[in-house]
């Protein structure tokens, strides 16, 4: 440890690498990290505006094009893409329908198996869950 008249620089150099080593530093940074990261800003879910359905091809050994919609979020305008689950269900999405999204339950927030950045999905369109328009159970309001 040096004792001498400029040895403030070089006492600091050291305290900052060591902070990173410390468990309570870096759980903080990562959870302040998190708030970035999260486009629902820690919400479970959030309402948005479609702006255009689009297919995403699945990564590597994988084929096929997955069914996703361009939303753009109500509470503060940024925009994901997010997953039309399950077989038919892009069908009961039109442009400038308001949809809820919700995370799609990847590993940390992350996206979910072969879809390359695509970490939400759709769960109700207009009010109406997407589950009971697919199965038959309940109609799209006409507006």
């Amino acid at each position: 440890m040096g004792r001498g008249e400029f040895a403030a620089l070089s006492l600091e150099k050291k305290r900052k690498k060591w902070k990173r080593k410390d468990g309570r530093h870096a759980r903080k940074m990562k959870a302040k990290n998190r708030e970035f990261d999260d486009l629902l800003e820690g919400a479970p879910q959030g309402r948005g505006i479609v702006l255009e359905k689009r297919g995403v091809t699945a990564k590597q050994p994988h084929s096929g094009i997955r069914k996703c919609v361009r939303v753009q979020l109500i509470k503060n305008g940024k925009q994901l893409t997010a997953l039309a689950p399950r077989d038919g269900a892009i069908k009961f999405i039109d442009e400038h329908d308001e949809v809820t999204v919700s995370g799609l339950g990847g590993a940390q927030g992350g996206p979910s198996g072969d879809l390359w950045g695509v970490k939400y999905k759709v769960t109700h369109v207009n009010g109406i869950s997407l589950e009971m328009l697919r199965t038959g159970r309940k109609e799209k309001v006409k507006r």
